[in-house]
Parts: structure tokens; C-alpha cells; sequence
């Protein structure tokens, strides 16, 4: 049985990605004012299966880091901080009803899949600005974001970028996938 389907690390890896997530916490503490890694540490050693879904996030080229607390639920919140879309998570389509409207071409799997089997939900376009004001994310890629039912019962889905010092939001047909555009996950610790 693997580790991947018990969802469980195992203690070299949980040692290694705390370690990953300590340093990066460190290098980037203007996405964390007034949170201590010491705290986030604790709520982390005490959560396997919340620790196999940042090593999901991480092996995916996401670069997940600490972005906020919720005061109301005690969660400290994870968002995928990589400089471009996670490569790992690129080339799929929007959902399951979009992959399975392909006739031809068919990418691998859809976003909203990979993001439940990590364990993730994807940005949504609010979280998505909210983390452009961290940084500048998605200069070259672009980030599938949640889509309302309207536009889903529409065939569409939407997708953000930065360019021009501006946070884009599109359009698309859900069932498009590119080599640049992937997703950003968020979890809740």
C-alpha cells in the first residue's frame, strides 16, 4: 500500500516538507505578517492527511506557503505561491463534464479533478487578486480560477493572469486546456 493512497507522508518526507515550508515561511514573511511558523508547525505535525496535500502541492511545482488565518475557524490558509501556474498542474481541461465533451484530444484529466485528489480546492477569482497583492504571480502562465454554475451551465469557465502590471480575467470554453494554464490550490490547516 502506498502512501499515496493512505494519505499519510512518511517520516522523512514529513521532515523534509517541513523543512521546504519553514524556509519558504521564512523567505517570504511579507505574505505572513504577524503569524509564527511555530504555530503553523504545530497545527501541521498534528495533520497527515492536511501534510499530504501540500507534499502534493509542492512535488506539483506549486510552492505552497501561508497566506492568511481565519480567526473564525482557527485555519491557517495555504495558497500555491510559485512564480508561474505549477507546471505539474498544466494542459487540463476545467471539470469532468468538459473532459468528457472532448471528442478528440482529450487532455489527461480536468482541474477540478486533480484539485479534489490533492485534497485542494482551486483560487477563486477574490483569492486569486488577493494573492497578486503578495506578489506577481502568472506573468507568462495563466491560473484556471472557481467558475460559477452560470458560466459552467454556459460551457465556459474562467481563468486569471498578470500582465501589464493588471490582474486579467478571461473567458474560455471549459473544456480548452494549454501548456501555460494550470491552477492554484488552497488549503485550509
Amino acid at each position: 500500500m502506498s502512501s499515496r493512497t493512505k494519505k499519510k507522508l512518511s517520516p522523512r518526507q514529513r521532515e523534509e516538507l517541513l523543512n521546504v515550508l519553514k524556509i519558504r515561511f521564512e523567505k517570504n514573511m511579507n505574505r505572513h505578517k504577524s503569524i509564527e511558523w511555530t504555530k503553523v508547525e504545530v497545527k501541521l505535525k498534528d495533520n497527515d492527511e492536511k501534510l499530504w496535500s501540500l507534499n502534493e502541492m509542492e512535488k506539483t511545482g506549486g510552492e505552497p506557503d501561508v497566506v492568511g488565518y481565519d480567526k473564525k475557524t482557527g485555519e491557517y490558509i495555504f495558497y500555491d505561491c510559485s512564480a508561474e501556474s505549477p507546471s505539474g498542474r498544466r494542459s487540463f481541461c476545467y471539470d469532468r463534464e468538459a473532459l468528457n465533451s472532448r471528442k478528440e484530444h482529450k487532455p489527461k484529466n480536468s482541474t477540478m479533478e486533480i484539485a479534489t485528489e490533492m485534497g485542494v480546492e482551486i483560487l477563486t477569482e477574490e483569492q486569486y487578486r488577493e494573492l497578486q497583492k503578495l506578489g506577481e504571480f502568472d506573468t507568462k502562465t495563466s491560473s484556471w480560477v472557481k467558475t460559477s454554475s452560470e458560466i459552467r451551465e454556459l460551457g465556459g469557465a474562467i481563468f486569471c493572469d498578470r500582465r501589464y502590471d493588471t490582474v486579467f480575467v478571461y473567458h474560455n470554453g471549459a473544456e480548452s486546456y494549454y501548456a501555460a494554464r494550470g491552477f492554484r490550490g488552497l488549503l485550509r490547516v
